[in-house]
């Protein structure tokens, strides 16, 4: 549906295999905070039908991840770790809009863009590991953060004009290429 402005680099995914337990802690994390956003986003809308019906799945499925994360923790007797500030989550927080109808486009497609950038680094992880069940997880798990950037499209198509949506999807990806840019490589999925 579209495409991201910034490719993850090699460094990222070397860091990344080099210390894969702080991944992990990272990225069970970030599935938590995941499915929190979708309950809120429900909670937030409730009168928007398709939007709560798309957000009661998505937080479901976000905390299937994390229980499937939280696996690979213990079985490398790894603990969970406590959450921390994303730096890339708060800086793309920034670029929403203030005003109600703005406010719900922008999250919307921050989310598609956060979708995105998970897909993308979910696949390289796939792609580095050696077969076996993590691999396979990891490739799942891409292949669902594939789905999820199409279906807050998707919803922002539903409720707002066409043309403005992919007006602004197009800023916000411009912007989320240069926060990448700026991001220091670490074993984070951010």
């Amino acid at each position: 549906m579209f495409e991201l402005k910034y490719n993850t680099t090699q460094e990222w995914t070397d860091a990344v295999m080099a210390d894969f337990p702080s991944f992990l802690q990272d990225h069970a994390a970030a599935e938590k905070k995941a499915s929190g956003m979708a309950m809120a986003m429900l909670s937030h809308y409730p009168d928007k039908a398709k939007l709560v019906r798309a957000m009661t799945d998505l937080a479901i499925e976000e905390l299937i991840h994390f229980k499937q994360v939280l696996k690979l923790l213990v079985a490398r007797n790894v603990t969970l770790g406590q959450d921390k500030k994303d730096p890339y989550i708060n800086q793309i927080r920034q670029l929403f809009r203030n005003g109600t109808s703005y406010f719900l486009m922008d999250r919307l497609l921050v989310a598609a863009v956060i979708e995105a950038r998970g897909y993308e680094k979910f696949w390289l992880i796939a792609q580095a590991l050696p077969e076996g069940k993590d691999k396979e997880l990891y490739d799942a798990i891409a292949k669902s953060e594939e789905k999820h950037k199409n279906l807050f499209v998707e919803l922002a198509y539903e409720y707002f004009d066409k043309a403005e949506v992919d007006q602004r999807l197009e800023e916000l990806l411009i912007a989320e290429a240069e926060i990448c840019k700026a991001l220091p490589i670490k074993a984070v999925l951010h």
